[in-house]
């Protein structure tokens, strides 16, 4: 862990729900070959299998309140020791809060690894709640459509396979607007504080993904060259 933890690629993706920090994150993986971290996966897998985690979480999801920093930092630390994390990883709606931000660093540092890229996608309110709200995914195929912006030409059936279409509870616009709510309260707090330590960068989240994704990488590329420089 010394030697590969130092050269690990360690990038943090700060946005409101809906920004697009999954698409993103998955772009990264791609580039690099490293795994995507998402709390909320983690979260909603452990609903899923009714685990004493996810059994304590839900009430708090459906509400659109987030779970204590506790949980999550023990499930992003244990997530961090497997195998496919060692040259780096994704963190999707990971940290949160200062202090979520704060026990990530001394983690890091336990770990020998580089401290984070940091890049904040800046996206325009309304629209990002018509995007997760207006949400549609196939309980077939999985393929997901959008209401407002790319809807199924056979709704409520998807055009791919003809399976049912479905709203997921937490993308409610009334929890979307909650968990925003939140998001603004908890969260911008941390903007602050990865901007003091001269780590953030700002991105245009509602331009093209593509887009966004050249941009992403660019920026990590800079930052590496800086380390390396230095």
């Amino acid at each position: 862990m010394d030697t590969i933890g130092k050269r690990a690629r360690i990038i943090i993706l700060l946005g409101p729900p809906g920004a697009g920090k999954g698409t993103q994150a998955k772009a990264i993986m791609q580039r690099y070959g490293i795994p995507q971290i998402s709390t909320g996966d983690m979260l909603r897998e452990a609903v899923k299998n009714r685990t004493p985690l996810g059994l304590a979480a839900e009430p708090i999801m459906k509400s659109g309140g987030y779970v204590s920093d506790d949980i999550i930092n023990g499930l992003v630390e244990d997530r961090t020791l497997q195998a496919d994390c060692v040259h780096g990883f994704v963190l999707d709606g990971y940290p949160r809060t200062v202090e979520q931000a704060k026990s990530l660093n001394q983690l890091l540092e336990k770990q020998r690894r580089p401290m984070p890229t940091v890049v904040n996608l800046q996206v325009e309110p309304e629209g990002m709640i018509r995007r997760i709200s207006g949400r549609r995914t196939c309980r077939q195929c999985g393929r997901i459509y959008n209401i407002y912006f790319s809807p199924s030409q056979r709704d409520p059936l998807c055009d791919t396979c003809g399976g049912e279409l479905f709203s997921r509870p937490d993308d409610d616009e009334s929890i979307v607007r909650e968990r925003l709510r939140q998001y603004e309260k908890q969260t911008q707090p941390l903007i602050q504080f990865y901007r003091e330590l001269g780590q953030l960068e700002g991105l245009d989240g509602d331009a093209a993904p593509e887009t966004v994704t050249q941009r992403v990488l660019e920026i990590f590329e800079g930052r590496k060259e800086q380390h390396a420089g230095s």
